[in-house]
């Protein structure tokens, strides 16, 4: 069985880690977003590690949720990087 892999935001965007940092630190609304971020990837994460039956669109509606955050998180970075 092929071990499924976890999609931390900071293993993703390895580039950007002083800045998720930071801004976990000291932007609470990133910090919430990030939150809300790695509780989804965690449900994810287990739903599919562990075949739990659920419907297909479930699974599919968490992704995009995560996705959609992933892009807000993103922009808030990059934003954050072009203001220094």
């Amino acid at each position: 069985m092929q071990e499924l892999e976890k999609h931390s935001l900071v293993k993703d965007l390895p580039e950007h880690h002083h800045t998720i940092r930071h801004l976990k630190m000291n932007d609470s609304h990133f910090a919430k977003l990030f939150t809300a971020y790695h509780a989804l990837e965690s449900e994810v994460h287990d739903l599919e590690s562990r075949n739990t039956p659920v419907k297909d669109d479930y699974i599919e509606s968490l992704k995009v949720k995560r996705v959609h955050l992933k892009d807000e998180l993103l922009n808030i970075i990059q934003k954050t990087e072009q203001a220094l």
